[in-house]
């Protein structure tokens, strides 16, 4: 039996997972110094607040959040206007991620602050909207993170709208960081290779996955890899999808591993279990009848694209 994502056309499976629905036009070859600021003054700016890992958002009625503030409500929020990025423009209307310091705990009854993964998981936006959050908070924390020039050490400037900082005592430019990691499943027949770290939620199975390394192709980190973790040779390599992951500014690379041997030697610094399942076993997952109390990811988890695509393919 040949896997089939190795070699069959399919759809664009990066479109079903979560962060992904992004329709900003970010115009990048057009970008100013003074771009958000001037943008903040167009009454029809779309504005997103940000504050230590939660996004501010107008209670809009019975489980429905706007996350687009007024210019009211965006002030009872403490803006710092001065940080503010512009992520791009929405059918000419610009749209901005701002930082904001107001307590959660003393905001006014139809305003509420949710971390992005309770956001993500409860489903409280849309995709486009849920896409923008993962842009903007991924903006806010790189500048958080990198105030300081790498070269000097001297305070940056924000320039480009906030796509850039700018050293005025050396002249270095920085740009925003994406950090690329690989996520994969190994396949082996009509079995796969998941694991389980401490920090999951019980009885939750997954994907490998760790950091791509300076110097390293995808293809060479889904195999080393695999083989920290579990001792599982890999050989060929195909690319599934990618996915935004915005804790704090990553990029997840989803992988078919084909692999080439059985006998697992777990890294149990890393799991604290991994073994193979079944195309049946994963079946039972995904339907939430696991004898044994398995479960997978989330939907809205690249994972859970992974897994779910495997299990559910058919010989072609």
């Amino acid at each position: 039996m040949t896997f089939p994502f190795f070699n069959e056309r399919r759809d664009e499976a990066s479109q079903r997972v979560a962060f992904s629905g992004n329709s900003i036009d970010r115009q990048s070859e057009a970008r100013t110094d003074d771009d958000a600021l001037k943008a903040l003054r167009d009454e029809r700016a779309r504005v997103m607040l940000f504050g230590e890992g939660r996004l501010f958002l107008r209670v809009a009625g019975e489980d429905a959040f706007d996350p687009y503030l007024s210019p009211a409500d965006r002030a009872t929020c403490t803006p710092d206007l001065e940080r503010a990025v512009l992520l791009g423009h929405q059918e000419s209307v610009p749209v901005l991620a701002v930082p904001a310091t107001a307590d959660p705990e003393t905001l006014p009854d139809h305003l509420k602050a949710i971390d992005y993964r309770s956001i993500y998981m409860q489903g409280l936006l849309d995709a486009d909207a849920l896409g923008a959050m993962a842009q903007g908070a991924s903006l806010l924390a790189w500048h958080a993170n990198h105030r300081f020039c790498g070269r000097c050490g001297s305070e940056s400037e924000m320039r480009d709208g906030g796509y850039k900082r700018h050293c005025p005592a050396c002249g270095r430019d920085h740009f925003p960081r994406t950090d690329p990691v690989v996520i994969m499943l190994a396949v082996r027949g009509e079995r796969c290779l998941m694991g389980r770290s401490p920090h999951f939620a019980p009885g939750v199975v997954s994907c490998l996955a760790g950091f791509v390394e300076p110097g390293e192709t995808i293809e060479a980190a889904v195999r080393r890899e695999t083989r920290e973790e579990s001792n599982i040779e890999v050989g060929t390599v195909a690319y599934h999808a990618s996915q935004p992951w915005p804790f704090p500014y990553s990029l997840m690379i989803g992988c078919y591993g084909e692999a080439m041997s059985e006998e697992i030697a777990m890294d149990e610094n890393e799991l604290e279990e991994c073994r193979w399942f079944s195309r049946a076993e994963v079946r039972q997952m995904l339907e939430g009848a696991h004898p044994g109390g398995y479960r997978v990811p989330p939907k809205g988890a690249i994972a859970n694209t992974l897994i779910r695509d495997w299990a559910l393919a058919t010989e072609s």
